[in-house]
């Protein structure tokens, strides 16, 4: 989730009363932005890594996806969900997949030859059901299909809406508590009711 902004509103709620909801003044100070990225377990409904930062670059996402590296040196598989973000389909990430299998894969060098010559080359392996790791990917303007944007959204309703952030480093500090209340109290799987009837007419 990129680009939170740290607005502080510059004249203070008006608390609700019997027949109005709380008033929220529309004119804020922006003091930055902040990125999120996040995991979130399916069968648990909680946020597994959560880091805030001031970039979303390729080494940001490996910090979340190293831990269920080390977890998948064991047997289990690991299945990821990813929206088309570049950094999802890095080398890094590449190079972590590739450590995990049995055969030595060719990886090549990026930009110019091999399974790292570019994106799509890259997207193809990743997302082979054979590996011990596979990462789908969700189409283009179809991220409701992962679990964490239907967290993001709880995110947004629950803090960032209404809330007044007077830096950066105090919205940081209130997305990580969020996560952690979160974690305690509200967090179970999603039950998806969805069955497939086209959602067009």
């Amino acid at each position: 989730m990129t680009g939170i902004q740290a607005l502080e509103r510059t004249m203070p709620d008006i608390a609700m009363k019997l027949g109005r909801c709380t008033l929220v003044e529309f004119e804020y100070i922006r003091h930055g932005t902040q990125s999120l990225i996040a995991s979130f377990n399916v069968a648990t409904g909680q946020v597994n890594q959560a880091t805030v930062g001031d970039t979303r670059t390729e080494q940001d996402s490996m910090s979340i996806c190293e831990p269920y590296w080390l977890n998948c040196r064991r047997p289990p598989k690991i299945h990821l969900v990813m929206d088309c973000l570049n950094t999802h389909q890095s080398q890094s990430l590449l190079r972590l997949v590739a450590e995990l299998e049995e055969t030595p894969m060719a990886l090549g060098q990026k930009g110019k030859s091999g399974i790292l010559q570019s994106m799509a080359t890259r997207a193809a392996v990743l997302s082979d059901s054979n590996h011990r790791w596979v990462v789908h990917v969700t189409p283009k303007h179809c991220s409701w299909l992962n679990p964490i944007e239907i967290w993001f959204s709880i995110l947004v309703r629950k803090l960032l809406r209404r809330s007044s952030f007077t830096s950066t480093a105090q919205l940081k500090a209130k997305v990580l508590a969020f996560v952690d209340y979160f974690n305690r109290t509200m967090a179970k799987p999603f039950k998806w009711t969805y069955t497939g009837k086209p959602l067009v007419s």
